[in-house]
C-alpha cells in the first residue's frame, strides 16, 4: 500500500512540474501568476510531504509554519501582481 505522505509528494511534484511549465510557456501576465499559483501550491504539498511522520508521530511543525507563512506571502503577491497588469492594461487603452 501506498504511503500517504508519498502521495502528496508525487502530487506535489506533478503541481510543481505543471505550474513551472506553464509559466515558462505562457506568455499572458495573468495566466503566468496563475501557473505560479499552482507550483506555489504544488510547493507547498512537498513540505507537508516531508513534515509528516507516519500514522503514530506528530508532524514537525516547521514545514506547517513555512506552509501558511507561505500562502499568507503567495495571496498577498497575487493579489499585487493583478493590480499591477490591470494598472497596465488600463494605462494602454488610455
Amino acid at each position: 500500500m501506498i504511503e500517504t505522505g508519498l502521495v502528496y509528494a508525487l502530487t506535489g511534484v506533478v503541481l510543481a512540474g505543471l505550474g513551472l511549465h506553464a509559466a515558462i510557456i505562457k506568455k499572458d501576465f495573468v495566466r503566468r501568476i496563475l501557473a505560479i499559483n499552482v507550483l506555489s501550491v504544488g510547493v507547498f504539498l512537498i513540505l507537508i510531504a516531508f513534515a509528516w511522520s507516519g500514522n503514530d508521530q506528530l508532524a514537525d511543525p516547521v514545514p506547517h509554519a513555512l506552509v501558511l507563512t507561505g500562502i499568507v506571502v503567495g495571496v498577498s503577491a497575487t493579489a499585487l501582481g493583478l493590480a499591477l497588469e490591470r494598472r497596465r492594461r488600463e494605462s494602454d487603452d488610455a
